[in-house]
């Protein structure tokens, strides 16, 4: 449905990458722009707005909007003491209870808002918020303004920039593993386009796979495959219990209804993002040095220092690169 609104935003990465690098090797500051990338694709789809760069529908919308993240990022992952002395909740040690309050008010108001606005155009919009509030009209208990608010904005933003900020880190740290993804891109995908659907027919595992298909991981079928667990089907949490040779058999976003939700749209965002990126530059490290791996405090583990990188447009993709700034 939003497929669409992703690959904009990535070509506009593309485009903004490219717009110093086609001459030469230029330094990049990684770690503000995917986190920029993440916030506009879902901003889009739940509003159809972009608050970070350019095309910019209301400026002082996202001013505030970006304001309001940046509050919400000083609150992520700090550890609160009253959370370990419950006595300190009474005089609110370091008015972080006050704080975090605050935010989520202002938070809250600005989402009422985007609702708001929404409910009174005159025509229905490919927005989350729109399909939302279609449901309400025929389930208004189960799709209340509360609860529509409740699904938005945090989930599949941090999460996927991060993992892109690891990944470009760790690739950077290991240029043999950059270049052998590479050139099997250059190899399966051609020196011509973007990473989109197979245009031809291929097997895969001895499965003939016709072409534009989407292949999905079955993961209910990997957690009661009896390959791989005694008697899955039973609620054993002691197979657990020596050692973690059985973690690897989970899937990271968990299954049925308390999966992530967010799941598809993260590794949609994180393959497309880190395959473009490889596919049309050159990356290499800033110095030397290996990159600082040293890991922060927050929810999604952030990386202590931001990433930098030097990246160069590669010759072979100026096509495609001049193809995504038409397109921007």
């Amino acid at each position: 449905m939003f497929l669409g609104i992703r690959k904009d935003e990535v070509k506009h990465l593309l485009w903004k990458l490219s717009r110093n690098s086609c001459q030469g090797f230029a330094k990049v500051e990684l770690k503000s722009m995917f986190s920029e990338l993440t916030f506009n694709i879902i901003m889009r789809m739940v509003a159809g707005k972009r608050y970070y760069g350019e095309d910019l529908k209301d400026e002082e919308e996202a001013r505030k909007f970006r304001r309001l993240v940046k509050e919400i990022a000083t609150f992520g992952g700090v550890s609160n003491p009253a959370e370990f002395v419950p006595v300190l909740r009474w005089i609110d040690h370091g008015g972080m209870e006050k704080k975090v309050k605050g935010v989520s008010k202002r938070m809250d108001a600005f989402l009422q808002g985007l609702i708001d606005k929404q409910r009174s155009k005159d025509e229905e919009e490919n927005t989350m918020i729109d399909h939302m509030l279609s449901l309400q009209k025929s389930q208004p208990e189960y799709y209340s303004d509360q609860i529509i608010k409740g699904f938005y904005y945090l989930p599949g933003t941090d999460t996927s920039a991060v993992t892109l900020e690891w990944a470009m880190a760790n690739l950077l740290n290991h240029p043999d593993e950059l270049q052998k993804a590479r050139v099997e891109m250059d190899h399966q995908i051609g020196q011509e386009k973007l990473m989109d659907e197979s245009r031809y027919d291929c097997t895969i595992e001895g499965y003939d796979i016709p072409r534009d298909t989407m292949l999905l991981v079955n993961a209910w079928a990997i957690h009661r495959d009896p390959k791989l667990w005694d008697d899955a089907t039973s609620f054993k949490p002691e197979r657990f219990e020596n050692g973690e040779s059985d973690a690897h058999k989970l899937m990271h976003f968990g299954l049925g209804r308390r999966a992530c939700p967010g799941a598809g749209l993260a590794q949609r965002t994180v393959s497309l993002t880190l395959g473009s990126l490889i596919q049309c530059f050159e990356w290499e490290r800033v110095t030397k040095e290996e990159v600082d791996m040293t890991e922060g405090i927050g929810v999604t583990m952030p990386k202590v220092v931001p990433l930098e990188a030097m990246c160069k447009a590669r010759p072979i993709m100026h096509k495609v690169l001049s193809e995504s700034l038409h397109d921007v």
